[in-house]
Parts: C-alpha cells; structure tokens; sequence
C-alpha cells in the first residue's frame, strides 16, 4: 500500500511539475501576437488592392503579354518570401545582429556600387535601381534601410562615450551616411535617401547625441536638399506642380499623378464606390498597385478604410517605441534602438506615401510598407517586423528571469 501511494504522489506532483515546466516553456515562446496581427491584416488588405488596382494594366500596351492576376501573382510570391525569411530573421539573436552590422552595412554599399554597373543594374523609367535576380528583381537600396538602421545603432552604442563631439561622434556616421546617399542620388532615388538620413539622424538623437549638434545636423540635411532641388530643374518642376496640381500647364505634366490621385479621394467619399469599382485605375492614375495604391483604396473602400489604415501604422509605429523603451530599460541599448528606429522607418515611409497620394507633400517614389506592389520592399518590411518581435521576444525572456 505504502509502494502504491509514493507511486501515485510521484506521478501526480511529476505530472504536475512537468505541466508547470510546460506552461513557463509556452509563456517564453509568446510574442507580441497583436503586433503580428496588425501587420497580417495590412498584407491582406494590401495583397487584394494591389490585384485590384492592377487587373486592367493588361490592357495597356506596355503590358500587354502579361495576365490579369500577374501582379498577383509576384505580389503573393514576394510575401512568401518574406515571410519565409521573417521567420529566420526572428531566429537571430539581437547579439549577432549588432555583431553582424558593420559587415552587412558594407554588403548593403556593394550592392549599391554593382547596382549601378551598366549593364548589370536594372534600368526603369530612367532610374538604375534594381538588379535582377531571375526570380524576382532586388532592390539594394530597401535592404539598406535595414542595414543603416543597424549600423546606426550599434555605431551610436560603441560610440556613446565620444556621441556629443562633432568631429569623434557625429562626422564619421555622417560620411557613411552621405556615401550611401550619393550612391542612392546617382541611381537616382531621393525619396530613399531622404529616409534613411532622417532615420540615421533620428537614431542619433535617440541615442543622445545634444541638442546643438542635431540642430546642426538638421540644418546640413535641410540645406543639402535644398540645394539637390535648386540644381535639378525636374525636381524644381515637382515642386512647383504639388504647389498648384491642376493648373493647366501641371495637370497634364508633372503633376498628372497628383491631380488623378486627388480625384479618385474625391471619387470614394466617406465608403467608397466599391471594392473593384475604381475609375483612375483603369489607366488615368499612373503606378497605381505601387506608389499610389492609397488613391485606389480612397476610391473603392473610402475615407474610413483611408482612416483605418493610416491608425493601423500609427499603432505599429508606437508599439515598435514602446519595445524599444523597454529594451533601453533592460540595459539593452542597441536592441532598444534597432526597434525604434525601425519603427521611424516604417512610420516615415508610410506618413510620405500618404501625404504624396493626398497632396500634402511632393512626388516621390515610395511604396506604402507591407501593402504595395515591390518585391523588395514587402522583404525588407517583413524582415524588419521580425526584427521588432525578436527585440520584444528577449524583453519578455529577461522579464521572466529567463535571460
């Protein structure tokens, strides 16, 4: 009887224990479920309008050999991928990350130098931006956000004893930071430039580089676009048409795109015409699964799902500074800035989509992330999610003595 009683404590407390190994083994493995959320319903929401926005192109002459679900077709492909490597991404601890930053900084410059080999870099509508990779074509300088971002972070953690000194501190980042911009003007792509050096220049002030010296900074990067719009009689051409879209000498010239996209958030109203009931798709609105899907989703869905978007990226922005606070907290300075700085990438490329498609700022050639058509970007922004979840991921580890 004693044999059968130690026999029975010893499985009902084993059991026990290995159920509460079980349930702490789960409660580590969690991640933050609604950031992924969030991000999934953009994907989907984005997937079905680039479709949507995309199904006519056939028509057109230019693409003519291609199907109607083509786009589709690429755009599902390329999320595939992306979030295939999400996953491996999220696998790497934010140690190798910040050990690995300088080398992938490095590849991220070779992939702009051979970009722009003729020959070899890809040439569309006049810019040299990509190369191609049979299966899909690349676009070095979407990775290269990624890269800056993590060398930035690292550079400001390795340098934070000299961050306050112009010369020691803020130069050196700055030449890195004008090299990869004068390889991403001669391709030409400003819009790309623009943000990775406010994205560089806003991780510096996170990390506590001092007023004066930002302010400087600041001031240099405002003067030297300044003078990349005086020098470039079409960038001066943009200016002028997103000052005044429909007049006549700027409708039909380089404020074409502005005037159709301001026409179909005219078409859509509070709700809508109707998911596949756009009329600027059909050829008016030029790069309309791209840089202006925001247009086609004013028309078909209206100023509501307009709305919903644009707080859905704001939740994302803010969640991804609030894992970086709490990283900084946890004394793991470089996870923290990688997550906020990502997180200013991802929210300052999507508030410039949205005031390029609604009027608010001039033409550039940015995507709206995880939503538009472009192989590359829909990579780059997934990887980039997961980097922001393996950061929260080891914040939870640490806050459960796990770490």
């Amino acid at each position: 009887m004693l044999s059968q009683a130690i026999g029975y404590a010893r499985a009902r407390f084993g059991s026990a224990e290995g159920s509460a190994r079980g349930s702490v083994s789960a409660s580590l493995t969690r991640v933050d479920t609604s950031l992924m959320w969030v991000v999934a319903i953009l994907m989907i929401m984005g997937t079905v309008m680039v479709y949507s926005a995309s199904i006519a192109l056939p028509d057109a002459p230019r693409f003519a050999n291609y199907k109607p679900h083509h786009f589709l077709v690429r755009h599902i492909f390329a999320a595939a991928v992306g979030i295939g490597l999400s996953i491996v991404a999220f696998t790497v601890p934010m140690r190798e990350w910040q050990r690995w930053s300088k080398w992938l900084f490095l590849f991220g410059l070779v992939l702009l130098v051979i970009v722009l080999i003729p020959g070899v870099g890809k040439v569309v509508y006049g810019a040299r931006r990509w190369l191609s990779l049979y299966v899909i074509n690349l676009q070095p300088s979407e990775l290269m956000k990624i890269f800056v971002v993590l060398y930035a972070a690292d550079y400001t953690v390795r340098k934070q004893d000299v961050i306050l000194s112009f010369r020691k501190g803020a130069l050196p980042i700055g030449a890195a930071v004008a090299a990869v911009g004068l390889l991403l003007l001669l391709e030409p792509d400003m819009g790309a430039f623009m943000v990775i050096a406010v994205v560089a220049a806003g991780l510096l002030f996170l990390g506590g580089v001092s007023g004066r010296l930002f302010a400087g900074l600041v001031v240099v990067g405002i003067t030297t676009f300044s003078l990349l719009i005086t020098f470039s009689p079409w960038r001066r051409e943009r200016i002028f048409a997103y000052l005044d879209p429909f007049s006549a000498q700027n409708a039909l010239g380089k404020g074409y795109q502005l005037s159709h996209s301001l026409i179909a958030f005219g078409r859509g109203e509070l709700f809508g015409v109707g998911l596949g009931g756009s009329v600027e798709k059909l050829h008016y609105l030029p790069e309309a699964h791209t840089d202006f899907l925001l247009a086609v989703i004013g028309e078909e869905l209206g100023l509501v799902a307009v709305l919903l978007i644009v707080a859905m990226f704001f939740w994302i922005t803010r969640r991804a500074f609030e894992i970086g606070r709490m990283a900084i907290k946890l004394d793991r300075t470089f996870s923290g800035l990688v997550a906020q700085g990502l997180g200013l990438w991802l929210g300052l490329q999507a508030f410039i989509n949205m005031g390029v498609n609604v009027g608010l700022l001039p033409t550039k050639g940015l995507t709206l992330p995880l939503m538009s058509y472009g192989g590359s970007g829909i990579l780059a922004n997934c990887v980039a999610i997961a980097i922001i979840l393996r950061v929260d991921f080891e914040n939870r580890q640490l806050m459960r003595g796990a770490g």
